[in-house]
C-alpha cells in the first residue's frame, strides 16, 4: 500500500478458503502485515468453521481470532485432551459433537478493532462497530457500538437506534468504489441525511 507500508490489504494474501476477508480490509503490523494468516489460532480444517470480515475493516497490530479448534471437552471430569499425545490414549479422542462448537466468527464491514484484541469463536461483530484495545470479545457486538474490556462490554453506541437502521440501510460499502471515491467527504463525516442523499443517487 503506498505511502503507508506497515498496512495490507488482506484479501488478496489469505489463502485459506475457511478465512474469508472483504475489499479494502487491511491489517497493520510493521513486521509482517501480509501474514495475517498466523492471527487466526486453532482453525483446523477438520473442524469447518469459517472466519468472515466485511469490506473496510480496519485490523490492528496484534489482534487475533481464537477458532473453535481451541475448545476441549467439557463433559467428563477432566477437559485435559489426553488423545493428542496417542502412546494408547488415543483411545479417549472425543467425537466432534461431544466439543463445544461456537460456529462461524463474522465480523461486519467498517469495523475496526483495536490493538491486541481478541475475539473468541463463534462471536458476531455488527457494521461499524469498535473494538477497544486488548480486549477480550467473547458475545455478540451489535452495529455501531463500541465495546472495551475483559471480557469486552459495551462503552456507548455510536448513533441512535433510528440512525444505525438508516446506515445498515445505506451500506455504503457495497457502492461501486468510484461512487464511494466521489463521496467520501459524506462517508467520513457525520452527516448522515447527506450520506442518505447521496445513496439515492444509485
Amino acid at each position: 500500500m503506498t505511502g503507508f507500508p506497515q498496512v495490507c490489504f488482506i484479501k488478496n494474501t489469505v489463502q485459506n478458503p475457511n478465512i474469508i476477508i472483504g475489499d479494502y480490509t487491511y491489517y497493520d503490523d510493521p513486521e509482517d502485515s501480509e501474514n495475517f494468516e498466523r492471527n487466526v489460532l486453532y482453525h483446523f480444517p477438520f473442524i469447518g468453521d469459517k472466519l468472515v470480515i466485511g469490506k473496510f475493516c480496519a485490523l490492528a497490530r496484534g489482534v487475533k481470532f481464537i477458532m473453535n479448534g481451541a475448545n476441549h471437552k467439557l463433559s467428563g471430569i477432566s477437559t485435559y485432551p489426553f488423545q493428542i499425545f496417542g502412546q494408547g490414549w488415543a483411545s479417549v479422542m472425543p467425537a466432534l459433537s461431544d466439543l463445544p462448537y461456537k460456529g462461524d466468527t463474522v465480523v461486519g464491514h467498517d469495523v475496526w478493532i483495536g490493538y491486541e484484541s481478541l475475539i473468541m469463536p463463534g462471536v458476531k461483530v455488527g457494521n461499524g462497530a469498535i473494538i477497544s484495545s486488548r480486549s477480550v470479545v467473547v458475545a455478540d457486538v451489535p452495529a455501531y457500538t463500541i465495546v472495551g474490556g475483559n471480557p469486552a462490554k459495551p462503552i456507548k453506541r455510536r448513533f441512535e437506534p433510528e440512525v444505525i437502521a438508516a446506515l445498515e440501510a445505506i451500506a455504503w460499502w457495497h457502492w461501486e468504489i468510484d461512487k464511494i471515491t466521489e463521496h467520501l467527504a459524506v462517508i467520513v463525516s457525520g452527516d448522515v441525511e447527506a450520506l442518505r442523499r447521496c445513496a439515492s443517487d444509485l
